[in-house]
Formats: C-alpha cells, sequence, structure tokens
C-alpha cells in the first residue's frame, strides 16, 4: 500500500477487512447454493450469516501460528459460528475464495477508475472547445514546425482518454469472473452449479476452465491496461512541464496562494505535480512485467504470482485512482498564456511557412528539389543573421521570377493552417 498516494474510497477497496468481507460473502454464497442442492442443511447458510463476523486483528494472530491466511480466516469464523461452521468451504480449495474475491476487488477499483476517466474526458473536451482557437506553435523534434492551436494539442489527450476508456470497459468483462472450481479446478468435490450460483449472485461469469487458480492471463490485462492509461498522464504531464519551461512559460500548473516552489529560490514555480505524475507513471508501466510474469506457474497452480499481486494490484489500483485525481485538478486549474503563445510563434520570423512557399513554388511549376534548395537556402538565413524569412524571400532573385512581393506575403497566413481545425473536432464530436 501506498497510503500517501491514494484516495480513501479506492484504498478501502485493498484493505484486509474488505478482502476478509469479500471472502465471507462468497463463502456464505457457496453454502446456500449446497443447501438449494441438498447438499448441507437448508437453516445453515442463515445461521452462518447471521453469526460470521469478520475480525482481522484475530485472523493476523492465527496466522501468526498457521502460516496460512486462508486457514486462519476459517478458524477465526469456526470461533464466532459455531457448529454450522463445519459447512463453510465444503469441497473449495483456497483459491476458490481468494481470486473470486480478487475480482471483485479488481471490479470495484475499475469501477472508480472508470468514472475518473469519464470525468477527465469531460475536462479535456471542455478545455479542447475553450482554446480551439488559441494559436500556438506546433514543435516536431522540440524545434518548431507549423502552427496548431492549444485546444486542439488537447483534443490529442481527449481523444486517447477516450480509447482508455474503451479498453477499461473491455477490461471489465475480462476480471469479472470467478471459480469454485476445487483443488485442480475439476469440481470433484464440488458440484458446478454452486459455482454457478455463486458467479451469478456476485454478476460474474463462470470461468469456463480454470486450475486451482484463476490463470494470470486476465490480471496481466488488468495491470497492462492501467500502465496504458498511466502513460497517457505522463504524456499530458510531460508536454505541460515541457509548456511551463521558463523560456517557454505558454502554460502553468496552478500555484496555489502561499505555496513555495525552493527552499533556496523564492522566485520558482515549479511543476511538481506533473513531475510527481511522470514518477508514479514508471510504477504502474513497471508493474506490468511481474505481471506478465505472473502468467506461467507450475502445473495446475503454484504461489510465486500471490506475494507479487499483494504489492501490484493495489499499488497500481491505489495509484491509477490517484494519478487520474490529480490529472483532472491540473486541467481544470491550467493556467494558459496565450499572449506567450503567440510570442514564442512570432520569434521563428516566418520560418514556420515554409512549407507554405515550397508548395507554392511546386504549384507554380518548379522540380521539388530545386523548390526545396531555395525555400531552404533563405531559411537557414533567419536561423544565421537577423532578418526575417519574408524579408529574405523577398530579396531572392529565384523567387522573384515566380511571385509578386504581395504573393509572397499571402502566404504567411496563419488561419491556412487552421482551416481543418473544425472538421477534426467535428470528428471528436467537440
Amino acid at each position: 500500500m501506498i497510503p500517501r498516494y491514494s484516495t480513501p474510497e479506492l484504498a478501502q477497496i485493498w484493505t484486509d477487512e474488505s478482502k476478509f468481507q469479500k471472502m465471507l460473502e462468497i463463502e456464505i454464497l457457496a453454502c446456500e447454493a449446497m443447501a438449494k442442492l441438498g447438499k448441507i442443511p437448508a437453516s445453515a447458510p442463515a445461521v452462518i450469516r447471521k453469526k460470521a463476523r469478520i475480525d482481522v486483528r484475530r485472523i493476523k494472530k492465527i496466522e501468526d501460528v498457521t502460516r496460512h491466511d486462508v486457514i486462519a480466516f476459517l478458524t477465526q469464523l469456526e470461533e464466532v459460528v459455531g457448529p454450522e461452521a463445519k459447512y463453510i468451504h465444503k469441497g473449495l480449495t483456497s483459491s476458490d475464495v481468494l481470486d473470486t474475491a480478487l475480482s471483485l476487488q479488481m471490479r470495484e477499483s475499475l469501477e472508480i477508475i472508470l468514472a475518473d476517466l469519464l470525468k477527465l474526458a469531460a475536462v479535456l473536451k471542455k478545455k479542447a472547445k475553450q482554446y480551439k482557437n488559441t494559436l500556438m506553435v506546433g514543435r516536431t523534434h522540440g524545434i518548431y514546425a507549423e502552427p496548431i492551436t492549444f485546444g486542439f494539442k488537447i483534443s490529442l489527450w481527449y481523444a486517447e482518454t477516450l480509447r482508455n476508456i474503451e479498453r477499461v470497459k473491455q477490461l471489465m468483462p475480462v476480471i469479472s469472473v470467478g471459480k469454485i472450481s476445487g483443488a485442480v479446478g475439476t469440481y470433484a468435490n464440488i458440484d458446478p452449479r454452486v459455482e454457478a450460483y455463486v458467479c451469478q449472485k456476485l454478476k460474474f461469469t463462470a470461468a469456463p476452465v480454470s486450475t486451482q487458480v484463476l490463470q494470470r492471463d486476465r490480471h496481466a490485462q488488468y495491470v497492462s491496461t492501467l500502465a496504458i492509461c498511466a502513460a497517457t498522464i505522463e504524456k499530458i504531464a510531460t508536454e505541460i512541464r515541457n509548456l511551463q519551461r521558463s523560456d517557454i512559460r505558454e502554460v502553468e500548473e496552478f500555484f496555489a496562494k502561499g505555496q513555495k516552489g525552493s527552499s533556496a529560490m523564492p522566485h520558482k514555480r515549479n511543476p511538481i505535480t506533473c513531475e510527481q505524475l511522470c514518477g508514479l507513471a514508471r510504477i504502474i508501466r513497471a508493474n506490468t512485467i511481474p505481471a506478465l510474469e505472473n502468467v506461467a506457474l507450475w502445473h495446475e497452480r503454484d504461489i510465486s504470482h500471490s506475494s507479487v499481486e499483494r504489492v501490484i494490484l493495489p499499488d497500481s489500483s491505489i495509484l491509477m485512482d490517484y494519478m487520474l485525481k490529480k490529472t483532472i485538478k491540473i486541467m481544470e486549474n491550467l493556467l494558459v498564456y496565450p499572449e506567450n503563445m503567440l510570442e514564442n510563434l512570432e520569434k521563428s520570423k516566418g520560418l514556420i511557412f515554409s512549407q507554405q512557399v515550397l508548395l507554392s513554388l511546386i504549384d507554380k511549376g518548379i522540380d521539388r528539389q530545386q523548390a526545396y534548395v531555395v525555400v531552404q537556402r533563405n531559411a537557414m538565413r533567419v536561423w544565421q543573421e537577423k532578418g526575417t524569412f519574408l524579408d529574405y524571400l523577398k530579396e531572392d532573385a529565384d523567387l522573384q521570377q515566380y511571385f509578386a512581393p504581395a504573393e509572397i506575403t499571402a502566404l504567411f497566413d496563419y488561419k491556412y493552417h487552421l482551416k481543418n481545425i473544425d472538421k477534426i473536432f467535428k470528428r471528436l464530436k467537440i
């Protein structure tokens, strides 16, 4: 667990109390099914449900002796339930309750994470629309390319978040699976109808085939999906960090009154939350490796996956919820500086229009390679001298053969680059 990076609702799902309560419910449902099938007395499930209480401290104390958490759990129930406790866990194996309870924990976590993603998508959609026409420079390789808008940049994050929402929705049935099939999955000592009853009550699908455990490709897909969502957050956070740099300063994390950026330099306004998110994304991404390594187990089961999952599943789930909520807050309160965006755009001295000039020369009938040489020659002067790209083009004798000065000036039009922004936003239904 990582309490510092958690929210109460999500963290609660992964507490021992929550786990044992889920295990208890699974045991009681199994008893109900067996009673309906005449395998145990009809009165037993009601007695068990009435008397059974989870005492985590007592379970831990028993486990100190038994070195087995499920036996400790069952022993504690025997102490409070009495004679009817002998029907609890009849024909089951530990992983019947452990794995089915774990599926419940993952599903409950995904429900919260999905709600977070939907809220993030709504915030991004709103911000994209707000800054749809806010002009800024597009950068490739970190170098000025051609004009875009800040809303266009956000629309990219919005589209990716929509894909993450679909990924989580597709994941939901994959992990909403239970198994009550016994020691090696053959139902030798438990009727398959018990599994069907328990899963139906939990709104689960029964695994079509299992060993002693649910197969870990499901859990690997769970962690991998969270890792993709974390990568999207890292992508957003990295871009904000770059745009907040002092030499760019086009956007900025909200800086609260009384907040401090540095113990040594009072002027500092650092993108600390975005940096934090980038760091936490590494943890979830790293967790995909052990999750994938858990898929291969010896024969019908070993427990090499168990110790790993006790770390990576709670941590990945809790961190994902935390990161999404932080990203929502960042985007809701993001400081945007359109005037700096325009100022930075104009620092290119017109170089961002080089492709437009190139294509216009080609339209005049000039060979592409020849046209490229002419445009690049003037562009390189801008990097090395103090003039503007437009000035150098107007002075170029080769260009004068094809363009009047007014024609060249007309090529330097920001609106040309934004003419299809509406079409892109329409595709995204923004």
